[in-house]
């Protein structure tokens, strides 16, 4: 259950027998179905959660009711609301899943009793922040200068399974696009 966890911490850190062993302690293992919310808008969010297995998708509804997925989550990574769980402020967005998950997740005190106890998980956390820091910064960037063809082949090139995992309105929602543009794009990359 912690090969995977374990072999992603080893990606960052170099964390002893005993440290691992403490971390592996302080995860709470959790099967989720199909179409279950984590969190929903106005919850505080109790969990950063890795995904051993299944996809989630992160997203808000604006101003006009419409979903807007922010991320989409798969094995090997990992999904929370950061400023609910930091702060412990409402969320403004859902966490729901679109498959089947085993998840393992931290609450706020079980990821202060891991930095507290070993320190060098922080390091991983940080680094962990860092590159989604500059995921999201990419991501800013592409939405204002890229053209939509782009904007898809990017997505395509960075999650090559997501397509084949969740449904097509999910990626239009998440590239910014309406359903009916999306189709466009991917029929004239067809033509190509």
């Amino acid at each position: 259950m912690f090969e995977a966890i374990n072999a992603y911490s080893r990606k960052f850190i170099n964390p002893t027998a005993e440290e691992l062993t403490l971390f592996n302690s302080l995860l709470e293992h959790k099967t989720v179905t199909k179409k279950t919310f984590l969190l929903q808008e106005g919850e505080l969010c109790r969990f950063e959660a890795y995904i051993n297995k299944g996809c989630i998708r992160t997203y808000y509804i604006n101003e006009t009711g419409a979903e807007v997925t922010l991320q989409f989550a798969i094995e090997d990574w990992w999904v929370s609301d950061i400023t609910s769980f930091h702060e412990q402020k409402p969320s403004r967005m859902f966490i729901e899943t679109l498959e089947d998950c085993e998840l393992l997740l931290l609450t706020p005190a079980t990821k202060e009793t891991l930095l507290r106890q070993a320190p060098c998980f922080e390091r991983m956390f940080r680094i962990m922040v860092q590159r989604n820091l500059s995921r999201l910064q990419e991501r800013l960037f592409q939405t204002i200068v890229t053209t939509a063809v782009d904007k898809y082949l990017d997505f395509l090139d960075r999650y090559p399974t997501i397509p084949q995992r969740v449904a097509q309105h999910y990626i239009a929602s998440y590239l910014g696009f309406s359903p009916e543009f999306l189709s466009k794009v991917r029929t004239k990359l067809s033509k190509k």
